[in-house]
């Protein structure tokens, strides 16, 4: 690491914290020349092969732009897209791979945005997945209201055991 101040090509790490989203390193280092302080944040490159065959780096700004389109005029906070694009990300890092395929991060999208909204999903799933009928909507509807139905029989089936097993 060259020191900003002198430009020698060597540098001593004092001190390595994890950053609070443990995303990335801080470190604070010193110059061995001049003696001078300095800090560097590290974080583990993720690259996103497109479409078309470029490379360009990850980024969870262009995630929060993708779903806000989706989810305009739905109650859907900026902090709620903030954690929906830290999720993909760490869903995606922890593939383990470096360098990920644009589609592969559309799918990571999905079940977050799903659990957000359901229109909202509905609308990101009708343009990234590329439906082009009705009966493509009724059935990406049909699935919703099974996933629903069932996580309700669920919480029942729950409910039900807590009650039966605190009765004894």
């Amino acid at each position: 690491m060259h020191c900003p101040f002198c430009r020698h090509a060597d540098s001593r790490v004092m001190d390595s914290r994890t950053s609070e989203d443990g995303a990335s390193i801080r470190r604070r280092r010193q110059c061995p020349e001049c003696g001078m302080r300095f800090s560097t944040t590290e974080t583990a490159s993720l690259t996103v092969v497109k479409r078309s065959g470029v490379i360009e780096s990850f980024s969870r700004h262009k995630i929060v732009n993708g779903v806000r389109k989706a989810c305009q005029g739905r109650p859907v906070s900026e902090s709620d897209l903030a954690l929906l694009a830290q999720k993909v990300e760490e869903t995606v890092r922890a593939t383990g791979s470096s360098q990920i395929e644009a589609n592969e991060i559309g799918l990571a999208i999905l079940e977050p945005l799903r659990n957000l909204d359901e229109v909202a999903f509905m609308r990101f799933a009708s343009v990234y997945q590329g439906w082009e009928s009705l009966a493509d909507f009724e059935a990406a509807i049909n699935v919703l209201r099974a996933n629903r139905e069932y996580a309700e029989s669920n919480e029942t089936f729950d409910l039900n055991e807590t009650k039966r097993l605190t009765d004894r």
